[in-house]
């Protein structure tokens, strides 16, 4: 069966034409006479030259309908503009044939490859998710990243974002997470959807490329739409590429990790189309129901009990200004299980990946690691290395005003691990650590301490692992 994106379905047995067209601005038309259609129909709209584009019916009222043009209102006018109902609503065809192809952010194949072979088409919108069906995320994700890792771990079927600058190395991080994430103690690889909306030509080929050279492509469906595409696609674009994974994670039992980037360039198109739709604006002009469209995204994540896939969520947010406060990061931060907060100052000093552990945080670290999960010592040391590092953090904004000669021994060597931590834990310029590596290394750090300062481990997990290094009795 042959693909043409989402909008694919079966042949509706009646269509009508709707030739009363009131209003034509920005992505959107409203047409009248709009008895029997329905909320989130496909349409047809016919420009004056015969172009044939892709429409969705975003409201109803009375007998007039608002339509949302993915390819653009350009060239359309009043007089002879045409819009044709379909009776099908947005679908996507799906079938394991979706791993290893390169779709536009509608869903039509752009890799020169043959048509999809699709065994079912699905509404993008997705099925609710029984609550009661859920199952708690407790499985260690292995993402390479030690602060991710050691600090803030990621567990299968959470929804954890990545709160950027932009110019940060967010897309970087995300795409080494692609190619090297694994469930600890699982042979079965990730498979990975990757959207990205609205990047520009550089961004789609660095994306094509590091999945090409990693062999990364061979499980991953790469969804791409440009800056230059209609508006209203990204908005298709993140809906699409979930119902790809929840296909193969529900009907192929597969690992998903689901990989949406820039959630700030989605919200930027919902608010000019809600503008376009003259709503009344909430928070810096962005539409007052966005908490719960992004909602309606991030909550497709999760396990279900008796299945053995998953859907796995990363998004990256892009916030303006490096305002963590901003109403996209601010209601990301409600919805979502923790975030990763990535640092420019970091950025500037070489760090990479410029993770700052102190605010990223995953509220479900906890049901993941441990004995039977990754190692005894897991939790113990992450609270450790927080604590050290907090106080080292506080210790160099006290330096700068009082000076490092005026601290003590103690100080100082907090002072020195908050350097070392950054440098050696935090910093690992883009080669993937073992979780044993990550834990190995943050004992190394700590061995600088005698055991009467790290109060957050426990005598029997310090006796098993902590290697005290006097560095006085080194250098006599």
């Amino acid at each position: 069966m042959k693909s043409t994106g989402p909008e694919a379905g079966p042949t509706p047995k009646l269509s009508i034409d709707h030739r009363t067209v009131t209003y034509v601005s920005g992505p959107l038309l409203i047409a009248e006479q709009a008895q029997g259609v329905g909320y989130d129909e496909l349409v047809d709209v016919i420009a004056p030259d015969g172009d044939v584009r892709r429409g969705r019916v975003l409201e109803v009222s009375g007998d007039k309908m608002t339509v949302q043009v993915l390819e653009g209102t350009r060239g359309l006018d009043r007089q002879g503009t045409v819009v044709r109902t379909r009776g099908a609503f947005a679908r996507l065809p799906v079938g394991p044939g979706l791993i290893g192809r390169i779709l536009d952010g509608a869903g039509v194949p752009i890799d020169g490859g043959p048509p999809l072979l699709a065994v079912a088409e699905r509404d993008v919108n997705g099925a609710p998710m029984n609550p009661v069906a859920r199952d708690h995320p407790s499985e260690f994700i292995e993402t390479g990243i030690s602060a991710i890792d050691g600090l803030n771990t990621l567990v299968r079927g959470q929804k954890l974002p990545i709160f950027s600058g932009f110019g940060l190395p967010a897309n970087e991080l995300a795409v080494q997470i692609a190619a090297s994430a694994r469930v600890l103690g699982s042979d079965e690889d990730f498979v990975v959807v990757f959207a990205a909306m609205g990047v520009t030509q550089r961004e789609a080929a660095y994306f094509r490329g590091q999945f090409a050279d990693s062999a990364a492509l061979e499980r991953t469906v790469l969804f791409l739409n440009l800056a230059d595409d209609p508006t209203v696609e990204r908005l298709l674009t993140p809906r699409a590429a979930l119902t790809a994974a929840e296909y193969l994670a529900w009907e192929e039992d597969r690992h998903v990790l689901v990989i949406l980037t820039d959630i700030t360039n989605y919200c930027e198109a919902l608010r000019e189309v809600a503008a376009a739709r003259e709503e009344i604006p909430g928070r810096r002009g962005y539409p007052g129901y966005m908490y719960t469209d992004l909602a309606s995204l991030f909550e497709r994540a999760g396990r279900v009990r008796g299945r053995r896939g998953s859907v796995t969520q990363l998004m990256i947010l892009s916030m303006p200004d490096d305002d963590i406060s901003h109403p996209i990061p601010d209601l990301t931060g409600y919805i979502t299980e923790g975030q990763i907060v990535l640092s420019r100052d970091l950025h500037r000093r070489g760090i990479s990946p410029p993770i700052d552990v102190l605010p990223s945080l995953s509220r479900l670290m906890n049901a993941g690691i441990g004995a039977g999960r990754t190692r005894e010592d897991h939790s113990a040391v992450a609270d450790q290395l927080y604590a050290c590092f907090a106080r080292g953090r506080e210790l160099r904004q006290l330096c700068s005003i009082v000076g490092e000669s005026a601290l003590s021994e103690e100080d100082r060597r907090f002072l020195a691990f908050a350097e070392d931590f950054e440098q050696r834990f935090v910093g690992q310029s883009g080669v993937s650590r073992t979780l044993v590596e990550t834990l190995d290394r943050a004992w190394e750090l700590l061995a600088h301490f005698p055991a009467a300062e790290l109060k957050r481990v426990k005598p029997d997990i310090l006796a098993r692992y902590h290697h005290y290094k006097d560095e006085m009795a080194e250098t006599s």
